[in-house]
Formats: structure tokens, sequence, C-alpha cells
């Protein structure tokens, strides 16, 4: 296939650094910690045992942990390390 500049593979290799970036930016969130909650910290429902059991150091009830990552600005899907504009700034 022809690759114009771009050395054989390079395609490859963005997306393989934007998979990376991205796994490393979701292990850097902050996880809980500590000893479960029984009941929601926000609306005090009930905290289910699976989902304690699932995720120590729960603290929401799965409906206000959806309103708040749902509060998240969401993030662009442009991938920078391949568009044109950056390479040729």
């Amino acid at each position: 296939m022809a690759g114009g500049w771009a050395r054989d593979g390079a395609v490859s290799e963005q997306i393989e650094a934007s998979i990376g970036d991205e796994l490393a930016r979701l292990k850097a969130r902050r996880q809980p910690v500590g000893e479960s909650l029984t009941h929601c910290a926000e609306c005090d429902e009930p905290i289910p045992e699976k989902r304690r059991t699932a995720l120590p150091g729960v603290k929401l009830c799965v409906d206000c942990q959806q309103e708040r990552d749902g509060a998240h600005k969401a993030r662009g899907g442009i991938n920078r390390r391949g568009s044109k504009d950056s390479q040729l700034k």
C-alpha cells in the first residue's frame, strides 16, 4: 500500500498509541477506597450487596453514579497525532 511520506506501519502505531493513551487515562481515574456504604451518600437509597461486592468502597447507588458520570464533559474524538494540522505545526 502506498504510504506517501509516512513509513510502513505508521498508521497502526498512531492507533495503538491513541488506545494506550486512553487506557492510561481510564486507569488513572480515581477509584473508590475504603469500606462500601450500605446506603447511597446522596439519596440514601440502599446499595445492593452485589454492587458493594463488585466495587469495594462504593458510596453511591447506580442512579446517582450515572448522574454524576453524565455531568462530566465528554472528550473530543479527534486523534491529534494523526491529524494533518498537528503534523504541519
